[in-house]
């Protein structure tokens, strides 16, 4: 059993404190209100309403929130990094610049940059994917941790990477999503019904997650709303930091423009 200190039990981070439960780990939550707190109360945390209280005697931390502005707030601005015991490492599972898990390492912490793919459904299953940047020793002392909820625990390189993997992956999968969209306009041009395409193209070679998604709900338009504002703040994070770094997103900027003609605008 570990003592987990956790901010952030939201859409995703909730059925991740709930898999961390069940699976025997002491889980202090952060809760802003007494409401929040006695809901978070009967899922069997431990629950205070500031983070550096839920940072006393653990022995990992793990931050969910939902941007790298909240995550530089929680992490940079306050005294989480402070509180923490010495050597207990901070899981960072939101995703964001990698620059900003590098300056959290760079005050002593030992951190698993951690950013993840999957949704709420995923983690109830067990099947998360982590992307997980950080020295091998700290990835395989947190992976029972982590394990509670995720499957694959991917070891990417050094603390940095995960958040460059997340990013790849996101640029690509919102790239799918542009694609798709102009695939979907050709079938209308063609007379197709644009759910029965969906439905066809996710049997053939052209089968994709992002494809599979949008299929489920028989139209890529409602697909790309419901995902919007994740893929939204996602993207944003890949452009500031390809473009700080003075990386090409080459063959992928007219997919991810593409997207502009649906209503979701990626880089804005």
């Amino acid at each position: 059993m570990k003592r987990i200190g956790f901010a952030g039990a939201g859409r995703m981070g909730l059925p991740m404190v709930r898999r961390l439960v069940a699976a025997g780990h002491a889980v202090r939550t952060v809760g802003r209100t007494p409401e929040r707190r006695a809901a978070l109360g009967e899922e069997g945390t431990e629950t205070v309403g500031r983070v550096e209280d839920a940072a006393e005697d653990v022995d990992a931390f793990i931050v969910c929130v939902f941007t790298d502005r909240q995550v530089r707030e929680v992490c940079l601005d306050g005294e989480l990094l402070d509180a923490l015991p010495a050597g207990a490492p901070l899981i960072v599972h939101t995703t964001a610049s990698p620059h900003t898990v590098r300056e959290i390492a760079a005050r002593g912490i030992d951190v698993l940059d951690a950013p993840v793919s999957g949704g709420p459904h995923d983690i109830a299953a067990g099947r998360l994917t982590v992307f997980a940047g950080g020295d091998e020793a700290t990835v395989e002392r947190l992976r029972p941790v982590l394990e509670a909820y995720a499957d694959p625990v991917l070891a990417v390189g050094p603390v940095g990477a995960g958040q460059s993997v997340k990013m790849v992956n996101n640029a690509l999968f919102t790239a799918q999503l542009g694609l798709i969209a102009e695939a979907a306009r050709l079938g209308r041009g063609l007379g197709i019904d644009e759910a029965a395409l969906l439905d066809a193209l996710g049997h053939g070679s052209a089968a994709s997650r992002a494809l599979a998604g949008a299929a489920s709900r028989g139209s890529v338009d409602q697909f790309i709303s419901d995902v919007r504002k994740f893929v939204d703040k996602d993207v944003a994070v890949v452009r500031q930091t390809a473009e700080g770094l003075g990386a090409r997103l080459g063959a992928l900027e007219p997919a991810l423009a593409a997207l502009d003609r649906t209503g979701l605008r990626a880089g804005s």
